[in-house]
């Protein structure tokens, strides 16, 4: 069966958090099929379980705690998150493999734009060259996978300059767009990042439709 993807546009962070929830939970109990859910949200700086605890973080952002691995990191517009919900038992329980797969991903949507993204050793994430354009974390509920990765396509990069994204300094961030030197279409980069996840990731492929009604 093919998963569904759906984009929810833009919304607050805790409106699509709880959502995930939601379907975590069902999709746990195969009562809904994978999940690949995109989208942007409104600004927020959320926090993964190993954000230190005395990081200090300027500036009036929101600020969330999370459930998924990780540090600090920043969401806003302009930047492209997926998250799929996807039960691994189906394929494979190896999370460490499916971080490796969401950062293929992104490697593969970037070189659709002539970009050359690569891995950094000991690093999660993609990077270009020095700079990083895409963090990742996840949580995983009875072995279906959640939270998931954020590429900056036109991202205003200052916000991650207030604090230590994944332990880096803020500067080290960089889009899709100031890489290129122009404008980039977010509808083009999600186009080609659900493609790729189609390809990559245990559960696709991801076909458009609307989200699963969970009524009994």
């Amino acid at each position: 069966m093919a998963g569904i993807h759906f984009d929810w546009g833009r919304a607050p962070y805790a409106d699509i958090h709880a959502l995930q929830q939601k379907f975590v939970l069902a999709r746990a109990e195969n009562r809904i099929p994978n999940l690949l859910l995109t989208g942007e949200h409104d600004p927020v700086i959320t926090l993964g379980r190993k954000t230190p605890q005395d990081e200090a973080i300027a500036g009036d952002i929101p600020i969330v705690v999370v459930e998924r691995g990780g540090e600090a990191t920043y969401h806003g517009p302009g930047q492209l998150v997926a998250y799929p919900l996807i039960h691994l038992t189906q394929s494979r329980k190896d999370l460490h493999q499916f971080q490796r797969d969401l950062e293929e991903v992104g490697i593969r949507t970037l070189a659709d734009f002539g970009v050359t993204g690569v891995r950094r050793e000991g690093l999660t994430g993609v990077w270009i060259g020095e700079r990083k354009i895409q963090s990742l974390g996840i949580a995983v509920r009875r072995w279906v996978t959640w939270h998931g990765l954020a590429l900056n396509v036109s991202t205003d990069l200052e916000a991650f300059q207030t604090f230590h994204p994944c332990g880096l300094d803020g500067r080290v961030m960089i889009s899709l767009s100031d890489a290129l030197g122009r404008d980039v279409e977010m509808d083009d980069v999600r186009e080609r990042l659900v493609a790729h996840a189609s390809e990559v990731l245990p559960g696709g492929p991801f076909e458009a439709g609307p989200l699963p009604s969970l009524d009994d």
